[in-house]
């Protein structure tokens, strides 16, 4: 059990560790991030409860609805919306880079306590393949939808509302997707593989392009010094 427990736990602590050591100049306070974690585990049960009983009730039976809708959409909608109105007007969300951390946060603690209850499922075994894959994704869509709630959250007008929007619609676009790919290609690995390298790709970019306008920003502020 205790094994389990810990193969279930690692890759997410892993990811996590990662993606909050990136923030080099104000790191996030760890009990907030912690709780934004712990609230994304506490989705599972009831996202569970929900999809058991839509499926039981013959709603959302085809593949795409099972995928996109059942699966995609109502983790990322639950996701964002404990991110918006737990994090988004928080005043320790002072700069853009605070958004991917939250999301991540959320993200890893909604997959972390799922690949738990699945390791016990199904068994130790599993869990190299849950790291690579369902664990990881979780930590791009979480990355992604903080990318754009920072962008919504640091910009003005009508482009806010837009960001905001692209930070629920994409991804539960890229999750949908990914679900889809895993649950109905019989060959799945084939496009698996190349999807979560562009997942990859597309994650750290955003990663780096935050990183990139934050260093901007401080070299910006310490010449006006």
């Amino acid at each position: 059990m205790l094994e389990i427990i810990s193969a279930g736990i690692a890759p997410g602590l892993a990811l996590m560790s990662y993606f909050y050591l990136k923030d080099e100049y104000d790191t996030e306070p760890i009990l907030l991030v912690l709780k934004i974690f712990i609230f994304g585990a506490l989705l599972v049960l009831p996202i569970m409860f929900i999809q058991h009983t839509l499926t039981e009730e013959n709603i959302w039976t085809s593949p795409f609805k099972q995928t996109f809708l059942l699966a995609g959409l109502l983790e990322e909608f639950f996701k964002w919306f404990i991110l918006f109105f737990t994090v988004y007007k928080h005043i320790e969300f002072d700069e853009h880079y605070d958004g991917i951390v939250y999301g991540v946060a959320i993200s890893l603690g909604f997959a972390t306590l799922e690949n738990i209850f699945y390791l016990l499922a199904n068994g130790l075994h599993t869990a190299f393949g849950r790291a690579i894959l369902p664990v990881s994704s979780n930590a791009l869509f979480g990355v992604i939808m903080g990318y754009y709630l920072g962008k919504g959250k640091f910009s003005r007008g009508k482009d806010k509302r837009k960001w905001i929007l692209y930070s629920l619609l994409i991804p539960f676009f890229l999750h949908g997707t990914y679900d889809y790919i895993l649950k109905n290609i019989s060959n799945w690995m084939i496009i698996m593989v190349p999807f979560m390298v562009y997942l990859w790709w597309f994650g750290l970019r955003k990663v780096k392009m935050v990183k990139k306008q934050q260093l901007n920003i401080n070299d910006s502020y310490t010449d006006n010094k």
